[in-house]
């Protein structure tokens, strides 16, 4: 059994700015291990800049920064390490973008009533991307393809009760049931 790592999983928290990506995401990694990411953390500042002033990216801005992701699960996956990450991969071309860092990307898209979300925005206090992007975010938005792995919550509920029904869809392992009594 030496030498011998289990599977890696990769699994990115999608959905438009306020559907929860990062609450939810933290939350898995906190309950099973896997290693946390935050996509907005890999942006330029020119286009956090640009962002905070209410300018959308266009695709030619979006590939360098899906490739860094890209990129990042494909170093961990191999280290043997798992990882959970937020990227609002809204398009399908991003997710295959994606893909081409570990090829089993699992998506687990966060969506609900664009006014909860709206609300949401409203309220985010700190965050650079203003709520007047929600309605571009949400125009560009393609839901998964019945041939994408991955798995939708409705965002209403609790952030708990999403983190342990997405672990559990998704069939991830919490620390505790690794660790055992």
């Amino acid at each position: 059994m030496t030498g011998e790592r289990l599977p890696t999983r990769h699994v990115v928290v999608m959905g438009v700015s306020g559907a929860g990506k990062t609450t939810v995401a933290r939350g898995i990694s906190e309950l099973t291990g896997l290693r946390f990411a935050e996509a907005d953390e890999f942006h330029t500042e020119a286009h956090v800049a640009q962002m905070r002033a209410g300018i959308p990216l266009t695709d030619a801005d979006r590939w360098p920064w899906l490739r860094a992701l890209a990129g990042w699960m494909a170093e961990r996956h191999a280290e043997g390490v798992s990882t959970v990450l937020t990227c609002s991969a809204l398009k399908r071309a991003y997710r295959d973008m994606l893909r081409q860092g570990p090829a089993d990307v699992e998506f687990l898209h966060l969506d609900g009533a664009a006014q909860l979300i709206r609300d949401r925005l409203d309220r985010r206090v700190g965050h650079y991307m203003p709520a007047s992007l929600f309605d571009s975010q949400r125009a560009i938005l393609e839901h998964l393809g019945p041939d994408e792995s991955g798995v939708v919550l409705e965002v209403a509920a609790p952030p708990e009760e999403l983190v342990r029904r997405a672990v559990d869809l998704l069939g991830l392992r919490s620390r505790a049931a690794v660790s055992g009594p």
